[in-house]
């Protein structure tokens, strides 16, 4: 959400599971920039199998705004807190969330992952995802990049080709636990 022309931070908000598609739209009518990354999973039941559009991460969601302004996001249904360390909020650094950006509108198989912290660290050199940087893991063909939200510890892996990445160095330096 912008005022006067600023772009404000993202953070990551805790919300109650399974709300996380009313919550956004409650964010987005009281005008705020809301992102609720997605993917698609099929599950089977005795009789069918459906397609469901899922949060990449469950219980979470990012918001832009003005921490100034973060009382009208507190008071809303099924908002539980901000996340940070202690009583510290901090933002989501930007080029974690143009990545994940990038991944929804992309289209490409795009599923949840469990956070890693070594790995080999790559750059996407060719197709939809050119410039990005994350952590690669080979599950024989096709590759899966591993794009992460440190403050979260949560990350997700997208299908891609394996001649579109180039290696950038050989481990990823590990980062302080923080809790959530």
């Amino acid at each position: 959400m912008t005022q006067s022309g600023e772009i404000f931070p993202w953070y990551a908000l805790r919300v109650k599971s399974r709300y996380e598609n009313i919550i956004a739209s409650a964010l987005m009518t009281k005008g705020f920039d809301v992102f609720l990354p997605q993917y698609l999973c099929r599950r089977r039941w005795s009789d069918r199998v459906k397609e469901l559009q899922l949060p990449l991460f469950p219980g979470y969601l990012f918001c832009r705004l003005d921490l100034m302004r973060r009382l009208p996001i507190l008071m809303t249904p099924g908002v539980l807190h901000f996340v940070g360390t202690g009583k510290a909020i901090f933002p989501i650094d930007d080029h974690e969330i143009e990545a994940l950006q990038s991944v929804a509108a992309s289209r490409l198989g795009v599923e949840p992952w469990p956070f890693l912290r070594i790995g080999q660290r790559v750059r996407i050199e060719h197709g939809p995802l050119a410039g990005l940087q994350g952590i690669l893991l080979s599950l024989k063909k096709p590759y899966r990049l591993i794009l992460s939200v440190t403050l979260l510890q949560r990350s997700v892996a997208v299908e891609i080709a394996h001649d579109w990445v180039t290696p950038m160095e050989s481990v990823v330096p590990a980062v302080p636990s923080m809790t959530v």
